[in-house]
């Protein structure tokens, strides 16, 4: 059973690389990711949120966030 990796990201250049780098280089065996652009998917903001993102690029595996470099603050999307 494959587990869940959502991928939040503002469409910024450093969240493009970082999608591009990171979160395809996920094993697609063991994840399906899902990409989710907070900057035009706002209905997702608290979702973002209640798993612990903090800023964007994030990464959130099996509940977990991971903060990758720093593009923008989860309060600057909304």
């Amino acid at each position: 059973m494959k587990s869940k990796a959502i991928f939040y990201h503002a469409g910024c250049p450093v969240c493009v690389q970082a999608e591009q780098n990171v979160a395809n280089a996920l094993d697609p065996e063991k994840y399906e990711v899902e990409s989710v652009h907070l900057g035009t998917d706002k209905s997702r903001l608290t979702e973002a949120e209640s798993a612990g993102v903090k800023s964007v690029p994030a990464l959130v595996l099996d509940g977990t966030p991971f903060h990758i470099n720093f593009g923008a603050g989860i309060e600057a999307l909304k």
